[in-house]
């Protein structure tokens, strides 16, 4: 007799992933329907609940995301390097490296700014009520 099995299971003794080593690792997300004008509307009315989309409201997902990304580099003492314009994040790296005596971990957390255009609302007034509006 045979017992169906999960995909799961069949994962954990088939496939073994293994790393010897690893010099970056970027964290990067890509989501399709928020590449668009109207996913990223959908994404604020109907996934955040807000009566309307507005670029405002992506302030404080952003400012939460730093935030709990300076908070692990302070607990971790890891250090944030913040690109250059023009800078070689190879270079820097290498740096970085030489400095680094643990066996393992975080190295140092890279920024770098780079320019994408991005979906943006301007705040109006209505001319009777002077209440502002996206």
């Amino acid at each position: 007799m045979s017992l169906p099995r999960s995909v799961a299971e069949v994962l954990k003794e088939l496939v073994t992933l293994e790393v010897e080593g690893i010099d970056r690792m970027y964290l990067n997300v890509y989501v399709p329907q928020l590449q668009r004008e109207q996913g990223v509307a959908s994404f604020f009315r109907v996934h955040r609940g807000h009566p309307f989309a507005s670029s405002v409201l992506m302030d404080p997902i952003i400012k939460s995301f730093v935030a709990a990304l300076e908070k692990f580099a302070r607990r971790e003492e890891v250090p944030v390097v913040q690109f250059h314009k023009r800078q070689r994040k190879d270079d820097i790296a290498a740096e970085q490296r030489k400095k680094f005596s643990k066996a393992e971990g975080v190295v140092f957390i890279g920024k770098a700014q780079e320019k994408v255009p991005v979906f943006r609302t301007e705040r109006r007034r209505n001319e009777t009520t002077g209440l502002t509006y996206p």
